[in-house]
């Protein structure tokens, strides 16, 4: 098996890289032409799809019919693999209009970067916490002009399953803004390919769930710790039990 996924995943990064390199160029030349971006996240959440496909994800999405797209949200997902990536922009309904709050040096990428900045996703410089109040207020006019902000409150990708601590950026902000924390857990990205790996396990089934909105509006700022927690608790239900296993149990788990 690991020897088929080796030379499986020969084949499959250079085509990943291609449709990336097509999907950003496109996004580039389409956002200017739709100052609001729709059309531009559209093409981002076929980019997901067609990625997923090539990489023999297979994704199961769950709690979509419940969400209301005329409410903006800070998203909330649990962070395991590169994977989770592109199977959350392909779950989520462009409708959202989801600007992901998404590591500096993505930014520096040719074309991928670019195409990011198009977007409007917002650059997070963790190792420069200087620069956190003016990304708060980018973020701050992103979900003012009616989109949502998605980040991973874990900020980096867990090597062992556990939930990592979540970091307190994502709260403040939507305690600031008055959103509705939405949840989504994930679950299944760490066996299609754990972090710090390369090699893809094909006809991995990947789901995401999408929770019950947290609600933020009548919560003093005082409440955020109780808030972090209720959040914790419920990404940590939702991204269910493929996310609590060993990296050994991974290895053994059928990929359907």
């Amino acid at each position: 098996m690991r020897v088929a996924s080796f030379v499986f995943s020969l084949f499959v990064w250079p085509l990943v890289i291609l449709v990336t390199l097509f999907f950003s160029l496109a996004a580039i030349v389409v956002t200017p032409l739709a100052p609001r971006g729709r059309p531009s996240l559209y093409l981002a959440r076929w980019w997901g799809r067609i990625a997923l496909v090539l990489a023999g994800v297979r994704l199961r999405v769950e709690g979509r019919e419940g969400l209301d797209l005329e409410q903006s949200y800070v998203i909330m997902v649990n962070h395991e693999s590169t994977v989770d990536i592109p199977a959350v922009i392909a779950a989520l309904p462009s409708r959202l209009g989801a600007r992901i709050l998404a590591k500096q040096s993505l930014f520096s990428i040719p074309f991928l970067g670019w195409a990011m900045s198009a977007l409007g996703f917002v650059a997070v410089d963790r190792q420069d916490r200087s620069t956190a109040p003016d990304m708060f207020r980018e973020a701050v006019d992103k979900v003012s002009g009616g989109n949502s902000i998605l980040l991973f409150p874990e900020e980096t990708r867990t090597g062992d399953g556990r939930l990592l601590p979540l970091q307190r950026g994502g709260f403040l902000l939507a305690l600031k803004t008055r959103l509705p924390i939405l949840p989504v857990g994930i679950e299944g990205a760490r066996i299609a390919l754990p972090a710090k790996r390369r090699v893809i396990r094909p006809l991995t089934r990947v789901t995401v769930r999408i929770g019950e909105p947290i609600p933020t509006r009548d919560l003093p700022a005082t409440s955020r710790r109780e808030l972090m927690a209720v959040t914790r608790r419920e990404i940590d239900r939702l991204r269910g039990p493929r996310g609590h296993i060993s990296d050994a149990e991974a290895e053994a788990q059928p990929t359907t």
